[in-house]
């Protein structure tokens, strides 16, 4: 999979494909049915595979403060994997920005998918909307794809129980621990995946070493402490989670995830793992003192075997 940010570069290697867009956070069962509905077609017009995906998401972009986006499933490394798994072509990263907030949806299609892609087939929601101030819309799209001689196909959709699957759902099923559900609804157990870095060592000094990892996101999904797998190369290991704003002793900062993996001791310091939501153990409390805190994580770890125990 080819992955660019500049239009010159696609148009120096190939002259048409088909293509869809959107943030696909999550790439759940509903963006899987599109993919598969553009690999289809493209193999139909022998043409390459295209996802435009809009990064930052709209809604980061505009939000003042954190608490004002909706949290995310999947960072842009978790996403471009996911989208590589599924034999996608190529990827364009389309920065959203000030600009591109401001381009009217006649110089959006134009610019980008005629002259910047040369899409012969475009693929999008019926509710699709883009260009300065969402004046773009399907029926636009179609009147402009009889100009321009480019084919326009509303996405297929993916229900569940008649509900449509969306990421908003998925969100609000995590929230709630139906771990279950949620892999059902993505078609793979939820997890986050990032690189080993360094933290300040308190889980060490507690006696219950952690390695920690990044989460990527301006909002998290998930608070509180799990019980999870952690996927290490082909190892899977047993891990007690604490994913916050570094909660535990009344500290304010930014997200962090923290594995104590149980019956452990190597360094994985810079390792990449992947972490595995199985069931959530309780909410976030914050301690007044150390011993506390020890006291918790013990019962935290106790609870955590008994869970994976099953």
């Amino acid at each position: 999979m080819i992955i660019f940010q500049d239009t010159n570069h696609f148009s120096q290697i190939q002259q048409s494909c088909v293509a869809t867009i959107g943030k696909f956070d999550g790439v759940h069962l509903g963006h899987q049915l599109i993919l598969d509905q553009l690999k289809q077609k493209a193999e139909q017009l022998e043409l390459p595979s295209l996802v435009i995906l809009i990064e930052p998401h709209p809604e980061e972009f505009f939000a003042a403060s954190a608490d004002d986006c909706p949290a995310r499933l999947t960072d842009l490394n978790e996403k471009l994997d996911l989208l590589e798994s599924f034999g996608i072509d190529y990827v364009f990263q389309l920065a959203f920005s000030k600009p591109l907030s401001e381009l009217s949806a006649q110089d959006y299609i134009k610019d980008i998918l005629v002259d910047g892609l040369g899409v012969a087939s475009f693929i999008v929601g019926h509710d699709f909307r883009f260009g300065h101030k969402r004046g773009g819309d399907f029926t636009l799209l179609q009147k402009k794809g009889m100009e321009f001689d480019f084919e326009v196909i509303e996405t297929a959709a993916y229900e569940r129980n008649g509900h449509r699957i969306s990421s908003t759902i998925i969100r609000e099923q995590l929230a709630k621990g139906e771990f279950s559900l949620v892999e059902q609804l993505l078609g793979r157990p939820y997890s986050i995946k990032g690189r080993v870095v360094r933290g300040k060592q308190l889980g060490t000094d507690l006696g219950f070493p952690t390695c920690n990892i990044n989460p990527q996101r301006r909002q998290i999904p998930l608070h509180g402490v799990f019980a999870c797998e952690v996927k290490l190369g082909e190892r899977v290991l047993k891990a007690a989670v604490n994913i916050g704003y570094r909660p535990t002793l009344g500290e304010d900062g930014d997200a962090l995830l923290e594995a104590h993996i149980l019956d452990f001791n190597e360094d994985l310091y810079g390792s990449m793992i992947e972490v595995i939501f199985k069931h959530k153990i309780r909410e976030e409390v914050k301690f007044t003192d150390l011993e506390a805190l020890k006291r918790q994580i013990s019962a935290d770890v106790d609870q955590v075997r008994e869970v994976l125990a099953q």
